[in-house]
């Protein structure tokens, strides 16, 4: 540790100024494994004073949590310094990056800490909840334990509160990884990443993997493992919401973050988790200046009962709101489907993005054609449907009725995808967008 903040009284956490690949940070492990890590108000100030350095010094934080939570051997006094760490913590949310490592219990107060970090990175054999068995089973009759409550693995496929799971020992290896792609605060460019791959590297391998049926599913992280440098991309919270991507990569050294839809799941249809995923994520690079790039291949939002009682219509307007005051540049590809409600929120030039591409591919539309049919000529016989159909395909479903109408900037060849974004991010480099003065918006949460 080059520099010590504080150690608490109890000896449980301790933070200071470290380097983590090459990198300055402020780190606090809260770890200890005495008493199963509990602790005591005097913990909590040294978080508070390692937060509050963070912000001073414009360093990010690292946090190491495996704690059972407050010492109850001090009531609420251990509470209220919880209190305080959190109000803090959310002072510097959107000014330095919060990345948090849990490597045992995260329990109670300490669990909505991790809630409130950027990135959290579990340990295979960690958990975390606000309450555990023991509430769980007296308020509701249900025996659970705490893995099947809150291990890494519910927590990476169902609860999105875990954005990587990794080995015991290897947390804070992959949260220095992450780091490599952020700035230190959000006033600072992100970093430059040594790269060797050309930046003018043709990729018509991403246009080959494109199935010849309309309905197939490819994997689209192969498309952007063809398109990013070195075909290397650390992606966020892979197991929840599979049916789109995000991570963070580069182009031409430059960190971006992409969000694309993912054909192989649920043929790439946003639900309720896909848009809470994609807003946090978009807001996360807005926050740190990373330019966002996005993959369209999206036939529409996902219908059901279900999701609409759930609230779609809020959760749907939460990415539509992210993308629309995200002032970072914004590049968008429709791969190939782009329907509906989907198109709009995809980063539509409606929503504000900057430069619109597609690939010759790419369908853009209220619907797909058999689903207008299906309304427009209901009642009517066989014969003349399939004039229909086939009449709205060479319509509608292409990209260039849609670029004649200004919706999209340029149809390009697949095999100039990198060096069309490259340039296209190089020209956006630049952007400056002067915001509106105001308290703050009201983002449906």
């Amino acid at each position: 540790m080059d520099l010590q903040l504080r150690a608490g009284a109890t000896g449980h956490v301790t933070a200071g100024a470290v380097s983590l690949g090459g990198r300055s940070v402020i780190l606090v492990s809260a770890d200890s494994p005495e008493r199963r890590g509990a602790l005591a108000p005097a913990d909590s100030e040294t978080i508070v004073t390692a937060l509050e350095t963070a912000l001073a010094k414009r360093l990010p934080v690292v946090l190491m949590l495996s704690s059972s939570g407050a010492d109850a051997h001090h009531g609420v006094a251990a509470l209220h310094g919880w209190g305080r760490a959190a109000q803090v913590l959310v002072r510097c949310s959107g000014v330095v990056p919060i990345l948090a490592g849990v490597t045992g219990p995260a329990i109670s107060g300490i669990a909505l800490l991790i809630g409130l970090a950027d990135i959290v990175v579990m340990a295979t054999d960690a958990y975390a909840f606000v309450s555990g068995p023991v509430p769980v089973r007296e308020m509701t009759g249900v025996a659970i334990g705490p893995d099947e409550l809150g291990g890494a693995s519910i927590h990476a496929s169902a609860s999105g509160a875990a954005s990587a799971v990794t080995e015991p020992g290897e947390v804070l290896d992959a949260l220095t990884e992450i780091l490599a792609y952020l700035p230190a605060h959000c006033d600072e460019l992100p970093p430059r990443l040594a790269t060797a791959d050309p930046r003018d590297r043709l990729t018509p391998e991403a246009g080959d993997l494109l199935p010849t049926v309309p309905t197939g599913a490819y994997d689209v992280r192969d498309v952007i493992s063809a398109l990013v440098d070195d075909g290397a991309m650390v992606e966020l919270r892979a197991g929840w919401a599979p049916n789109l991507v995000t991570g963070l990569a580069s182009l031409d050294g430059y960190s971006v973050g992409i969000v694309a839809n993912q054909p192989m799941s649920i043929a790439g249809t946003l639900d309720i988790a896909a848009s809470q995923k994609g807003a946090r994520f978009v807001n996360f690079c807005d926050a740190f200046g990373l330019p966002l790039v996005t993959l369209v291949d999206t036939p529409g939002f996902y219908p059901g009962k279900d999701l609409e009682w759930r609230g779609m219509i809020r959760h749907g307007a939460q990415l539509a709101f992210a993308y629309a005051r995200a002032t970072v540049p914004r590049v968008a590809v429709v791969l190939r489907k782009s329907y509906g409600g989907a198109y709009i929120v995809m980063d539509s030039k409606t929503m504000g993005n900057d430069v619109y591409l597609a690939w010759p591919s790419a369908e853009l539309a209220v619907m797909g054609a058999s689903q207008a049919a299906q309304i427009l000529r209901r009642g009517a016989d066989a014969d003349e449907v399939a004039t229909y159909v086939s009449d709205y395909e060479d319509t509608y479903l292409n990209p260039y009725t849609a670029a004649e109408r200004g919706y999209i900037d340029s149809v390009i060849d697949p095999a100039e995808t990198r060096s069309a974004l490259v340039n296209t991010l190089g020209m956006l480099s630049t952007k400056r967008e002067r915001l509106r003065p105001r308290r703050h918006d009201n983002s449906p949460l």
